[in-house]
This record gives C-alpha cells, sequence and structure tokens, in this order.
C-alpha cells in the first residue's frame, strides 16, 4: 500500500525485510560505480523475490533513462550555449537524486526523482 506526499511522491507504507532494503540501497550506490550493469544485475536477481526492490529498480531505470535524455537535451543545447549552464545543473541533479534515492530505499520508501519520467511501470 502507497500514500502520497506532498509533492506526489509516493511512499511505502508496507514493511519491508532489511536485504530488500540494502537491495534497494545498492541498486543507487553502484550506480556510481557501474552505471547500468550492477543496478540492472541486482534488479533481475531480486525482482521476483521483493515488490520493494522491483520498485526501486524501475524507479532508477526510469531515473536513468530520463536523465540520459536531459543530458542528451543539454548538450545538443551547447550550440545555443545554454547547454553550459544546462550540463553543470543536471550532473549536480543527478548525483543529488541518486544519494537521496539511496537512502530513502534504505528507509524503505518509494523515491521517483523530479523529472523522471516513469518509461517502466
Amino acid at each position: 500500500m502507497s500514500e502520497f506526499d506532498k509533492n506526489g511522491h509516493s511512499t511505502i507504507i508496507e514493511e519491508t525485510d532489511n536485504e530488500a532494503r540494502l537491495m534497494a540501497m545498492l541498486i543507487y550506490i553502484l550506480s556510481f560505480f557501474t552505471s547500468i550493469i550492477g543496478p540492472l544485475i541486482i534488479w533481475l536477481i531480486k525482482r521476483d523475490e521483493s515488490p520493494f526492490v522491483d520498485r526501486a529498480g524501475k524507479n532508477y531505470f526510469n531515473f536513468f533513462l530520463s536523465y540520459f535524455i536531459w543530458t542528451i537535451v543539454g548538450t545538443l543545447s551547447l550550440f545555443i550555449l545554454v547547454g553550459f549552464i544546462i550540463l553543470p545543473i543536471i550532473s549536480i541533479l543527478i548525483i543529488v537524486f541518486t544519494i537521496i534515492a539511496a537512502v530513502k530505499s534504505y528507509n524503505g520508501e518509494d523515491y521517483l526523482a523530479p523529472l523522471s519520467i516513469r518509461f517502466i511501470k
């Protein structure tokens, strides 16, 4: 069961076990080192065992795809000189939102970063 906070993000009310919270957190932590491979391996192995890890994996890949698209937009906007402002902001947001997602997933909360598009439901 989930509720929505004031920003429209859902928060998981159900109790999640320590292993599921740890695996969900590792999806985000490993993304700093392996980008896709580490999170994908954890998600593929653990998604059938835990709905919480499944949601965290889907949220991570929605976040990854969305910010990849935002990075392409920022790179293309370099030609009109706006990209010099947009690309550093996107880079900072990726780091900040990844850390926030890791902490929230360890606390058992469902989190999808702002500006993320739900490609995988």
